[in-house]
């Protein structure tokens, strides 16, 4: 395995921390805790630079709040400097381990996503199916509590295997120390990292792996700690599920969501990232529906339509699109003051 090699000190420069500020930047420019960094921003960068260098950096805490996206959420911000050390070293690792995921892992990579991983399902139904003439099965997964659960030594153990850079993997070390779960030292990683996204998938990709290459699971999807895997062999599921759970409690310590685990034909709808999916149609979930129309009223702003509009484009939703029009409209025309 080629491993990944990076010149740690040409990496941290003061021109690369500012191009990871540029990135780190954007859309962010009104936000206090930005534009008070950015008052001095050159002294600023050059104290990290300098801590970085001599690895004497220190990663500071976290603002934790919660949101509803659409269940609860704990997310937990980092401070500016830290976060553009996460923009920082996303850039460094993120190519190298991109290339060495399985295809059908859709969550935070460039010309992924959800839209994505609902067609490729599409796709596998019809394959599996013969274009419907057969029934095909699927097993659906949620692993519980899946930030809050990551090892971080399993973690640090397998970036070992594959990065060279031993200042690279202290500056990851930090990273991932910087944070653990209320009560579990060790473990956990927030919600709010630029950088925990690219790490779960790196924790995840042993699992995905596994699954593609020991188990051969030819038709298996995973988006963050959802995953699919469509057969026309309910048995064979029920096999799989077996050894899926074996392998996430003794090599990852990871566990299904007892309640979010089921076997089901595909004709009978499939309940998959906000959607039911369907052999030749997909309709949104009705705790997504209903959560749409709630931000709708409490937010109307066009860029809030515009992104909810976007999203039932991809369904089958041509009812819920109108209905959207209609409550924005009747909005409009109760703001407008009767002269």
């Amino acid at each position: 395995m080629k491993k990944c090699k990076i010149n740690y000190h040409d990496s941290i420069t003061l021109e690369t921390l500012f191009s990871a500020w540029k990135g780190f930047l954007k859309g962010k420019r009104q936000r206090p805790d930005v534009a008070e960094f950015q008052t001095r921003l050159v002294d600023n960068l050059v104290a990290l630079h300098r801590e970085l260098s001599t690895q004497t950096y220190k990663h500071g805490g976290y603002y934790a709040f919660k949101i509803s996206d659409p269940k609860p959420r704990d997310i937990h911000k980092a401070k500016v400097r830290d976060r553009v050390v996460h923009h920082l070293v996303h850039g460094l690792i993120y190519s190298y381990f991109d290339a060495r995921f399985i295809y059908d892992s859709y969550s935070s990579r460039v010309l992924k996503g959800t839209h994505r991983a609902f067609n490729r399902y599409q796709t596998f139904s019809h394959a599996s199916s013969k274009n419907n003439l057969r029934t095909i099965w699927v097993l659906k997964c949620d692993i519980r509590k899946f930030f809050a659960n990551i090892d971080h030594q399993i973690l640090k153990r397998i970036l070992n295997t594959y990065v060279e850079s031993p200042e690279v993997l202290w500056l990851l070390g930090v990273i991932i120390d910087s944070f653990h779960t209320k009560g579990r030292p060790g473990v956990g990683l927030p919600l709010g990292n630029l950088t925990s996204q690219l790490l779960v998938n790196v924790y995840m990709n042993e699992f995905d792996q596994y699954m593609k290459h020991e188990l051969k699971a030819k038709h298996y999807i995973r988006y963050t700690d959802d995953f699919v895997c469509l057969s026309h062999d309910p048995d064979h599921l029920e096999s799989l599920l077996l050894q899926i759970r074996l392998l996430l409690q003794e090599h990852l310590r990871l566990e299904l969501h007892p309640d979010k685990v089921s076997i089901a034909t595909a004709s009978s709808g499939v309940d998959f990232l906000g959607w039911i999916h369907f052999s030749d149609h997909r309709v949104l979930r009705t705790a997504t529906k209903q959560r749409m129309f709630r931000v709708l009223a409490d937010n109307p702003k066009p860029a809030t339509v515009a992104s909810y509009q976007g999203m039932l484009a991809h369904g089958n939703a041509h009812k819920l699109s109108l209905k959207i029009d209609e409550i924005t409209k009747a909005q409009a025309r109760s703001t407008i003051s009767p002269i």
